[in-house]
């Protein structure tokens, strides 16, 4: 039921925003809530968002470039996680059965070791903006499930001021259980689904100069 009422919002969503540019549209799947898109769309919000922060062009493709190289080293600093280039950005995905305890949000020490080889690759590429979100597998109360994903994301971010990483940079979004990426059916899958994300952009600074030529 809940696929079936996030398939007919997204219809709508996307029906309503035919005419809009690549951004307006990333943003406002983005900012559906997450549930709806997330259920409909198995990648999930943070591919929408990567999509509208795109600005295409020659200028886009300088961006993309650069973010070739720092997906390469992200890639190499982090082994345990995934990284896709989408778009003008990077995805990556880090397994939180490898971050968390059950049910905590206390950082594994593990996944700081990635964290810190991850900031060291972000202090890198200071013209990059950090988006962190948080997910969950269904097991537990939706309630409950919303909150340690908020506990997640925000306990990442943290961690990446504390090495450094300019808070500026960072968004929080946290969606609970409302954007699985497998259907939780399995403990395999639900695993899977137990993930935080990052989404990794140009800001303002790199696309002016992508956009002079100056990058």
């Amino acid at each position: 039921m809940k696929n079936i009422i996030a398939y007919s919002m997204i219809i709508l969503l996307l029906a309503s925003c035919a005419s809009w540019n690549n951004q307006q549209k990333g943003t406002a799947i983005g900012a559906a809530g997450g549930a709806a898109a997330g259920a409909a769309v198995s990648k999930g919000s943070i591919w929408g968002i990567l999509a509208g922060a795109a600005i295409g062009g020659a200028a886009g493709n300088l961006i993309g470039k650069k973010m070739d190289k720092q997906a390469q080293e992200l890639q190499q600093a982090i082994p345990t996680a995934e990284v896709n280039r989408v778009d003008e950005g990077i995805n990556v995905t880090f397994d939180a059965s490898l971050a968390f305890k059950i049910n905590s949000a206390t950082l594994s020490d593990s996944y700081k070791e990635d964290l810190i080889s991850a900031a060291q690759v972000f202090g890198k590429y200071p013209d990059t903006n950090i988006l962190i979100e948080g997910h969950t597998d269904d097991t537990g109360s939706e309630d409950f499930n919303m909150q340690l994903s908020e506990k997640r994301a925000k306990a990442v971010s943290s961690f990446l001021v504390s090495q450094g990483v300019d808070p500026n940079r960072l968004t929080n979004k946290w969606y609970g259980e409302t954007q699985p990426k497998y259907a939780n059916d399995s403990e395999e899958n639900r695993s899977k689904n137990r993930r935080v994300e990052m989404a990794i952009y140009a800001n303002e600074d790199m696309k002016q100069d992508a956009k002079t030529g100056d990058l």
